[in-house]
């Protein structure tokens, strides 16, 4: 009975106060969760084909078969695959920034639903046990509120059924964020700056990270090299956008 009131409430806040696309702000009725009109939704860079590299997710130009790209061949990574959802452009971009540095929350849950509709296919190839967000340093979640990465991980664990690891990893010293630093400077400003919380919580596991941009991947291979000393047999990773 609850559930039927509720449905009811809901239905009559949409007639009288339609929701609204949270790209145009143009009133967008019949858009289920997201609150996407679908002229919004149609020009999101959808990251959804191949070829893109096979470890680490980069789209490749050319046509072709999903195949490892030159730096991860060279170097590869402690992950064992990653993949986004989107590209980082355009109103894809411009969500993510409102999410992160302007406060709008509310946001996690269209950036969240695109990626676990666009990576089911990924997820259930994986099979993780565990989902675990890439953490804050403790002074930078008090500034901003709320770490987004376990906002998107609740909204995944929910959507794919599986369990998420709200603080499997601990960020131990603060660092200059990523996006600031040259490819040079953004490995070695994390060296060291994680941590495993509970070792046996994650040794023998196939753990998937969750964050909201892959940049150069520097985030992610750290977090996966701390968990793979702590005993993790494989790490993959999602995030929501990777950046050109």
């Amino acid at each position: 009975m609850q559930h039927v009131f509720r449905t009811l409430a809901t239905a009559l806040q949409d007639l009288l106060l339609p929701p609204r696309c949270h790209i145009c702000h143009k009133p967008a009725p019949d858009t289920g969760s997201l609150h996407i009109c679908p002229d919004c939704r149609a020009g999101l860079p959808l990251l959804a084909g191949s070829p893109v590299c096979s470890i680490c997710g980069i789209p490749f130009l050319s046509a072709g078969d999903d195949h490892p790209c030159s730096r991860c061949i060279a170097a590869p990574p402690p992950y064992t695959a990653a993949r986004a959802a989107l590209r980082y452009e355009g109103a894809c971009r411009d969500l993510i920034q409102h999410f992160k540095y302007n406060g709008k929350s509310y946001l996690r849950r269209p950036l969240g639903l695109l990626t676990a509709e666009q990576l089911a296919p990924f997820a259930t190839a994986q099979q993780p046990d565990l989902l675990v967000p890439v953490p804050l340093h403790p002074s930078r979640l008090r500034s901003r509120g709320f770490n987004q990465a376990v906002l998107l991980g609740d909204l995944l664990s929910r959507q794919w059924q599986i369990p998420l690891l709200r603080q499997g990893l601990q960020r131990t010293r603060p660092t200059i964020p990523q996006m600031e630093l040259s490819r040079e400077q953004r490995s070695t400003n994390l060296q060291g700056a994680f941590t495993v919380t509970s070792p046996d919580s994650v040794s023998n596991r196939h753990v998937m990270l969750v964050d909201d941009v892959f940049t150069t991947g520097s985030t992610l291979a750290e977090c996966a090299l701390v968990l793979r000393r702590a005993g993790c047999h494989t790490v993959s990773a999602v995030t929501v956008a990777h950046a050109p």
